[in-house]
Order: C-alpha cells, then sequence, then structure tokens
C-alpha cells in the first residue's frame, strides 16, 4: 500500500514499487560498444594531456582511450586498473566533471569534453564482467602486512602489496567491505550490488584475507598489530560525526546522513524505509547532496538542503548541485542552524542567515520538518593514534605516520581531498613504500 505524499510525518512506502525501481535506477546508463567508439573517437590523443595530470591516479588517458578506440577494450582496462585498481567504481562516482574532463582539451575549446569516466566504465566493466583478473601475484616474500579499514584506501593498499607477494590481512569494523564504496556512496551511481562484486573480483588476486567486525581502539590496537605483523596501513575513514550545536538537535527525528545513506544502501526493500514529508539536509559537501536526493527519490515532497555558506564554496561540485536541483532539491545558503522546534520530535528548524564573514545578519528562517539529516563534517576516531595534523593523522608524501611501521591514508589521513580516487591512489602509493621497506 502506498502512503500518500502529502502525509506529514515519518512515512514508509511513499512511492509505488515501479517508481522505487525507476527512481534508484543507474544514474548513468552504461555505454554501448557503438556509443563508445564514438565517444573515443573525440578524443585529441593529447602528447602531453592534462587530463592526466588532474587525474589524482595518474591513468594514461589517451592511452586506453585509444585502445578502446582500436578495439581492445580489455587493453584499456589494464591500463586504467595497473594505476586504479577501484577504477570501475571511480567510473561512476568520482568527480570527473572537476577534475579530468575540465582539464580536457575539448572542454576547453568546445564546452563538451570526453566522456573521460563513462568510457573507463565502459573498459573496466567489460573486463570484470569476464570474470578475468589482469594482474598476477608474485612469489611470497613471507612478510606480512595489517590493514585496517576496507575501504578504497584499504583495498588499493592491499591488493598492490598482494601483488607484490605479501601477505595481507584486513580488518574491518563492519560485516562486509568496501568503507564508503558500499556504505557510503549514493544507491542510484551504484546500483545492482557493484561495490560488493568489485570487491570479489579484487581478491582474485589472493594472498588477502578478511577479519570482519575487527575494529580499532574495541578488538585491537596498534601495539598489537605492530607486534603481530611486519607493517601496519591505516585506512579507517572518519567515523565520528560532528554535531551541529544547535538547541534542540537531540529531538526525534534528527539523524546523521552517513546513518542514512548506509541503510538505504543496505536495504533490501526500499519501500520499507521511511522518509519524512518534509526533509532537511544541513551540510555542503558530496554526503549532504547524496542524502538530500535520495530523500526526494524516496518519495519526500519537499527537501531543502542549507548550507552556511554560498553556493561556490560547497565541496559537492556544481554538477552534484545541479543534479538535486533537477530532483526537487531547494538550496538554501549562507544559513546556520541556531534551534530545532518540536514537543519530542522534530517540527521545525531555525536558521539564521550569515554573511560572508560568517556573522549573523539578524535574519531568520524557519523551515518545517519531520525530518533532519546532518551532513556537517566527520571526524577521526579513536584513541593512541600517530601524531595528527588538526583531526586527521599526520602523513608523509608516502603515507608514513610519525609512528616507525605504521602507514596510513585516505580520509583518515592529511595527504588530500576526500574522494574515492585519492584514497585510491593513497593506498597504491602507501603499498609500494611499504614494499621498499619490507625488502630493502
Amino acid at each position: 500500500m502506498t502512503s500518500d505524499v502529502f502525509e506529514p510525518g515519518i512515512q514508509s512506502g511513499r512511492l509505488s514499487p515501479a517508481d522505487y525501481q525507476a527512481q534508484f535506477s543507474d544514474l548513468h546508463p552504461p555505454l554501448d560498444r557503438h556509443e563508445a567508439l564514438v565517444a573515443a573517437d573525440r578524443c585529441y590523443f593529447c602528447h602531453d594531456a592534462p587530463c592526466i595530470t588532474a587525474c589524482p591516479t595518474d591513468i594514461d588517458i589517451p592511452l586506453f582511450i585509444r585502445q578502446i578506440a582500436t578495439g581492445t577494450p580489455d587493453a584499456a582496462a589494464k591500463t586504467i586498473l595497473s594505476q586504479n585498481i577501484m577504477g570501475g567504481m571511480c567510473a561512476r562516482v568520482c568527480p570527473t566533471e572537476t577534475l579530468c574532463e575540465q582539464a580536457c582539451v575539448r572542454e576547453k575549446a568546445e564546452g563538451k569534453p570526453v566522456l573521460i569516466g563513462q568510457l573507463q566504465r565502459f573498459a573496466t566493466d567489460h573486463l570484470q564482467a569476464q570474470g578475468v583478473h589482469p594482474f598476477v601475484r608474485a612469489a611470497s616474500t613471507g612478510k606480512t602486512v595489517a590493514v585496517v579499514g576496507a575501504g578504497p584506501a584499504g583495498l588499493s593498499c592491499a591488493h598492490r602489496l598482494a601483488m607484490l607477494g605479501h601477505d595481507v590481512v584486513i580488518h574491518d569494523a563492519r560485516p562486509k567491505p568496501g568503507g564508503l564504496n558500499e556504505y557510503g556512496i549514493a544507491a542510484y551511481k551504484t546500483p545492482g550490488g557493484f561495490a560488493q562484486a568489485e570487491v570479489d573480483w579484487l581478491m582474485q588476486i589472493g594472498g588477502i584475507s578478511f577479519r570482519h567486525e575487527s575494529a580499532l581502539g574495541r578488538d585491537l590496537t596498534l601495539e598489537t598489530l605492530k607486534a603481530e605483523y611486519d607493517a601496519v596501513f591505516l585506512g579507517v575513514g572518519l567515523g565520528g560525526v560532528n554535531a551541529l550545536g544547535a538547541e534542540g538537535e537531540d529531538k526525534q527525528g534528527v539523524s546523521d546522513a552517513v546513518d542514512f545513506i548506509a541503510e538505504l544502501r543496505q536495504a533490501s526493500d526500499l519501500a520499507s524505509l521511511p522518509i519524512g514529508r518534509d526533509v532537511v539536509v544541513i551540510g555542503g559537501g558530496m554526503t549532504a547532496v547524496d542524502a538530500a536526493v535520495q530523500a526526494k527519490l524516496l518519495g519526500a515532497l519537499n527537501v531543502t538542503l542549507v548550507y552556511r555558506r554560498g553556493r561556490d564554496r560547497m565541496n559537492a561540485s556544481v554538477f552534484e548541485q545541479d543534479l538535486a536541483a533537477s530532483k526537487g532539491v531547494r538550496i538554501v545558503t549562507h544559513a546556520v542552524p541556531v534551534a530545532v522546534h518540536g514537543n519530542g520530535a522534530v517540527r521545525e528548524i531555525e536558521f539564521e542567515y550569515v554573511d560572508d564573514a560568517m556573522k549573523g545578519t539578524g535574519q531568520m528562517l524557519k523551515l518545517p520538518a519531520d525530518q533532519v539529516f546532518k551532513a556537517i563534517g566527520q571526524t577521526l576516531e579513536g584513541e593512541g593514534m600517530p601524531e595528527l595534523d588538526g583531526r586527521k593523522i599526520r602523513v608523509d608524501g608516502t603515507g608514513r605516520t610519525s609512528v616507525a611501521g605504521i602507514w596510513a591514508g585516505g580520509d583518515c589521513a592529511s595527504g588530500g581531498d576526500d574522494l574515492t580516487v585519492t584514497a585510491v591512489a593513497e593506498g597504491r602509493d602507501a603499498a609500494m613504500d611499504i614494499h621498499m621497506a619490507l625488502t630493502k
């Protein structure tokens, strides 16, 4: 039975089964062979290609596109995967519009770049669909490495280490591997269980084992890991969520956007997920946009995303902002939450408009809300960590921390942007440095 979309409160089953299926279908349907060849033919195959420089994993983009154009997509996939073992996921979630495609010469000349992301997906999907793994594990080195965290950084590090002949054990707090790829990315970006399929494919290299529901600080410590393994890589992500700092934020109906996205990603029946009629999402990053869009897709009547600065300061790309707007999400900027009103459960949230210096203007905005999602940044959890740089683990260019024998990468480290593709690059580079340290 479908609930009325105008019904207030947090309700499940607001849409018909057909609507749920349509709403959460693939955001970008894959290219067929002909479309891929046409798209590849637009590449200039630049010798000094700016797209390579713009790629955090340094994929030879002109080479893999030329390989697609000449009818060898599996060779193209190997070119991609040699630099980015999670090239399939990155092709789906990487903000190519602000990275390689923005740097594309076609973009500058015509305002229409080569479809690099979709071509990358075409090649990697073609290979993965065959169950083929393009790399062979080297002879065993007899060295063992602990990887803490089965997200993009940890998986990338583990694969490269295993390929080089080391034995790797991945410890992860959750029951399934994948990290944010499995629990933290919008369902419409990775439908069909792709995240787990990619992990299963990656594991074909051999030499990697998982220990699920094994959390740092609860089930293991850095001291025990250092004693048991020859090296340790930390890819633990950011588990804590910042508080709003608004009066009444503990009311029922106020929750973390990351938890909402994780629940949706693990749901077997989308109709069973309750969603409010009036939803407010607070934040300006990719998580905020993902939560807002998915709330709308689940049948929320009114969804408002509120950010404290201007749209030009949002971490979410212009493409993501436009996607949210196209789905009916209202974006309000220069406003900070001051109070959550309601008798036990949220009924309204109050904001104050602020200027560019974040100074209050005295002008207030009240939004009806029966559900509020916080997406205002996450923090590192855990005690006894290596030296921090601000709120993250301090690392050098190779991922080394202040503690000998311990490396770190991904969102928990101070290395770079909080992107899947950056995490993959940091995991790969740390693995190479660990290999050098263990074999010198």
